[in-house]
């Protein structure tokens, strides 16, 4: 198992402490091109393994075996199946009489323990990018149990609920919204160019504690 960190602004951590975001979506930097010999499908090269990956060995049904967790870990930046992410945020250590506590803008102030007294205002916080976070400071872990490639709009409706956008007993055409957001943190032409993307999909590691030395 190995770990390794992902980034997510304040709309998605709420979303997965409220345990609606279970899938991530994340642009390919090596874009699929199409195969010569294997009609109809697509490969990408792999700088770490040095090698050629398809991507129908990504495809749902047709994945990697047990025993290629190790090299399917290497192709994709996020890990395999069973690896952990472990999330960064924007942060800050609140100091003064509480050394040991660490805020989170998110959820802020709501996520303090009641014990706390005098909370600051959060205009009056020094946070921290979510970039700087160190592992001892993030308080969100996710196992990974799913690694496929797709297309951008290829999503489905179901999948636009697991991204955080609402519940999947609901008709309410959550893809336009999806879209919306996307072209919010990427720009409209990102969404135009349909790209590639890894779509991970994650469920929440409970009482993960971290060491500070």
């Amino acid at each position: 198992m190995k770990e390794r960190a992902i980034i997510f602004n304040a709309e998605m951590v709420r979303a997965v402490l409220d345990g609606r975001k279970t899938q991530t979506r994340r642009i390919m930097k090596n874009q699929p091109m199409p195969h010569e010999t294997r009609e109809g499908d697509f490969y990408f090269r792999c700088n770490k393994t040095r090698s050629m990956i398809y991507v129908s060995d990504f495809t749902p049904g047709n994945g990697p075996l047990p025993d290629a967790h190790e090299y399917f870990s290497m192709c994709c930046p996020f890990g395999a199946v069973g690896d952990r992410l472990w999330v960064r945020e924007t942060w800050a250590e609140a100091g003064g009489n509480a050394p040991e506590l660490q805020l989170y803008r998110a959820n802020y102030p709501a996520h303090v323990p009641s014990h706390y007294e005098n909370v600051p205002p959060v205009e009056s916080i020094r946070w921290r990018p979510s970039i700087h976070m160190p592992r001892w400071a993030s308080r969100i872990t996710l196992e990974i149990t799913g690694v496929r490639v797709e297309r951008l709009q290829d999503i489905s409706e179901a999948d636009c609920a697991a991204e955080g956008l609402g519940s999947p007993f609901l008709r309410d055409y959550k893809k336009p919204k999806f879209a919306a957001l996307w072209q919010s943190i990427f720009g409209e032409e990102s969404w135009q160019a349909n790209p590639w993307v890894w779509v991970i999909e994650f469920k929440r590691v409970e009482g993960v504690h971290v060491q500070t030395s």
